[in-house]
């Protein structure tokens, strides 16, 4: 069993954004909704509260009541449903959320005494929609402001995180970006496409879209296609990485390792070849 479920509000009304529904924008070609479920993939149940829509990786739905109820609403909808431990509760317009956060919040939530952590923006702000939390404690304090204003439908979260004993995580860069407005979006779409980035958004997309766990040295690939291409032939550099990824599925043991394997092989391949068609020209 998973030491933490997760919780995604997706129901807002995004006011900002005309009314559409945020979580189903894009951004690299993948609802926003998609990658804060690929960010916490490592959850055992992973509770959407929102309207159903098509999702990526399978999901709990939940409602809160009012629809549209804000999110502490929301929260407790979700929190219904949650049977670990824990629960990082998330956003569902963080285009940048990643892995790594997510189990960094886990881990200092359950290797320390606190009953919630808070990632903390570049500018200081405490983000309780990056956040992890013990779920007994976060249950208590939603029954106790229930029980204090009569409902829950408007009331703002920062009522809730003021009860708790809390850490505060400072985000990793870009971690609790969010896509409130148009500008927001089209910011993380062009960011997504930065030179220095884009190659590992690109990877990280394509391993999502095909169910793909696999960690791969993309150095490795990149290299082999380059001498696949200069030894041989162009059209040589893609066909080859196909080939490569082919044997390495094929192949028993670990997925990295063969995949180094079989990207050895064929670098070694095309090392021979360009050797050959060296010492045709020196012959000729």
């Amino acid at each position: 069993m998973s030491r933490f479920d997760a919780v995604v509000p997706a129901g807002g009304a995004a006011k900002r954004l005309g009314g559409v529904d945020k979580p189903a924008l894009s951004v690299g070609g993948r609802a926003l909704l998609d990658r804060v479920l690929d960010a916490c993939r490592d959850a055992g149940r992973s509770i959407v509260v929102g309207g159903r829509r098509p999702t990526a990786r399978p999901v709990v739905w939940a409602r809160e009541e009012p629809p549209g109820g804000g999110p502490l609403a929301a929260l407790a909808a979700g929190v219904r449903q949650v049977e670990a431990e824990a629960v990082v509760v998330l956003g569902g317009d963080l285009p940048f959320l990643d892995r790594a956060t997510v189990r960094e919040l886990v881990d200092t939530l359950l290797d320390g005494d606190a009953e919630a952590v808070l990632a903390v923006d570049p500018d200081g702000r405490e983000q309780p929609l990056v956040a992890a939390y013990r779920t007994e404690p976060l249950r208590r304090e939603i029954a106790l402001l229930a029980a204090e204003h009569g409902r829950l439908s408007g009331l703002p979260l920062r009522l809730l995180t003021g009860e708790l004993d809390l850490t505060r995580l400072p985000a990793r860069p870009l971690a609790s970006f969010d896509c409130d407005t148009w500008e927001d979006l089209a910011a993380a779409r062009a960011r997504i496409r930065e030179h220095g980035t884009v190659l590992d958004e690109w990877i990280t997309a394509v391993k999502a879209e095909l169910g793909i766990e696999l960690d791969v040295d993309t150095g490795v690939l990149l290299d082999l296609a380059r001498d696949a291409a200069h030894g041989v032939a162009r059209p040589a550099a893609p066909l080859t990485t196909f080939l490569v990824g082919y044997a390495a599925a094929k192949a028993e043991g670990d997925g990295p390792e063969a995949v180094a394997e079989a990207a050895r092989k064929a670098a070694a391949l095309a090392s021979r070849w360009a050797r050959e068609a060296e010492g045709e020209a020196e012959a000729g």
